[in-house]
């Protein structure tokens, strides 16, 4: 594939060109080590290296186009060097260039906020595919391009895989596209260029603080993009949320709320709930789900108000709804003989924690005990590790804290950090196991028959990150084996 500079430079706010000659260009990198002489370079400065640094090294690999934000000193005659104001944002609009502008082409959903993106993008893909259309899908779990999967490294990749991955999309027969949006790919620019048909708002609670610094930038960073949205777009909100309506202060497309609790366009409740499944009201249509718990019914309801604002038929869609299956790794439900439940759940934040333990606590009955595992990443956020402890003792019989992805921390300092959220009282039903497996393991042989066992924190992930190596582990092969064994 091939396109000329020009072409690509469509949009950009081009400050500066040096040699302003065409010429074709057969790939846009970001990498230094893919640049050769038929690539074009964009120098970014990142969070932890700066692109320009290799300008040097990739006009000496042979690469005669560099966009970038400072010139360098020095350059081969021959070399063409356009400066911008901000090399992500040029990025965002030259890969659409590149790529044809495929976002045009597909009614383009993007799906922001803290919990239940996964979810929400997941569903609404396997809605539409269901009701006859093909669709495509970014998620945090896996990618689609119609039926076929593709391994996610993201939960938003960069703009150059983005555009590409729709374009195959396109040319695959793809009328439609769920991404998740995170707050790391909106600050980074990731989905600049890209037209979105609609926008879709989870809740905002608190992560990622590592990243943003301050909770107040992380909701600017999840408002930027509906503040990019155009006024043929719509923009759907959670009215449950204190911060729905900040989402739309400033955004240009048309406005819709859902509520489980008060007014909005679409509206909700929950009829009766178990571990099966629950019975929703939806726009005054009963509905049975396989789905559990109030967050659950946020995210069916905000699936069934965006595919109404699709076009679909709203009697389709609930019926639709009453099929669809549960997310890998999202309140995921394995019982044993002995009849112990087991639910592995990614919740990795305070709020996500408390939501599922609440669910299961409205299920259980009293004479069910709930023991959970949970811990927290490294090199993560580490404001919400006691706040994460907090809530699992809060409302746990038992609580064993261990590793997640401790990444280059070491587990035992995360775990001291999470028992600073429990008090001196509470510490007596609390269990510290470094190792995840044997945590998994003992929660399971201590938990009776009947008894609830919650397995927090990773859901879907199949490796565990330690010390910068990846192995495999999955949680749910891990229960599935002690179950077994009964």
């Amino acid at each position: 594939m091939k396109q000329k500079l020009s072409d690509i430079l469509k949009g950009v706010g081009v400050i500066e060109q040096v040699n302003a000659t065409d010429c074709e260009v057969e790939q846009i990198v970001f990498d230094s080590r893919k640049a050769n002489g038929n690539t074009l370079f964009v120098a970014m400065k990142g969070t932890v290296v700066d692109g320009h640094q290799f300008i040097p090294q990739v006009l000496e690999a042979g690469c005669k186009c560099v966009v970038c934000e400072v010139i360098p000193a020095e350059y081969p005659a021959d070399a063409m060097i356009v400066k911008v104001d901000d090399s992500s944002v040029a990025l965002g609009h030259m890969a659409a260039n590149f790529y044809d502008n495929p976002s045009d082409k597909l009614k383009l959903v993007g799906v922001t906020g803290t919990n239940g993106k996964t979810t929400t993008a997941t569903l609404l893909y396997h809605l539409v595919m269901s009701m006859g259309y093909k669709a495509g899908l970014f998620s945090t779990v896996a990618n689609f391009i119609g039926k076929a999967r593709l391994d996610a490294t993201h939960t938003t990749p960069d703009a150059v895989t983005l555009n590409k991955t729709m374009s195959e999309m396109v040319e695959a027969g793809c009328e439609y596209c769920f991404m998740e949006v995170s707050s790391h790919a909106l600050v980074q620019n990731r989905v600049t260029g890209l037209k979105f048909a609609g926008g879709l708002f989870t809740n905002i609670t608190h992560d990622h603080l590592d990243y943003h610094g301050t909770f107040k930038e992380y909701i600017a960073a999840k408002k930027s993009f509906f503040d990019g949205l155009s006024k043929q777009a719509f923009a759907l909100t959670n009215a449950d949320d204190k911060n729905g309506q900040v989402m739309l202060q400033n955004t240009a497309a048309q406005t819709y709320t859902y509520s489980l609790k008060g007014m909005g366009n679409y509206k909700g409740r929950i009829i009766e709930s178990m571990f099966e499944g629950m019975q929703l009201e939806i726009d005054g249509q009963e509905i049975w789900t396989q789905f559990v718990g109030h967050f659950n019914a946020q995210n069916l309801l905000l699936v069934y108000g965006a595919a109404c604002l699709l076009g679909f038929e709203k009697e389709d869609v609930q019926v639709a709804i009453s099929q669809l299956n549960p997310v890998d790794g999202r309140f995921e439900t394995m019982r044993s003989k002995s009849g112990k439940t087991a639910i592995v759940d990614y919740a990795h934040t305070p709020d996500a924690l408390k939501n599922v333990i609440e669910t299961i606590n409205l299920v259980r009955q009293p004479s069910q005990q709930l023991v959970t595992v949970v811990g927290a990443g490294g090199d993560r956020d580490p404001m919400k590790r006691p706040e994460m402890a907090k809530e699992a003792v809060g409302g746990s019989s038992k609580v064993i804290l261990t590793s997640d992805n401790p990444r280059s921390e070491e587990p035992e300092a995360i775990i001291e950090q999470m028992m600073e959220g429990v008090s001196f009282k509470e510490r007596i039903k609390v269990l510290s196991i470094v190792n995840r497996r044997e945590a998994i393991r003992t929660a399971c042989m201590v938990a009776g028959p009947g008894d609830i066992i919650l397995i927090a924190g990773k859901g879907h992930e199949t490796y565990q990150e330690i010390k910068g190596v990846r192995s495999h582990f999955d949680d749910r092969e891990i229960v599935r084996e002690v179950f077994n064994e009964e």
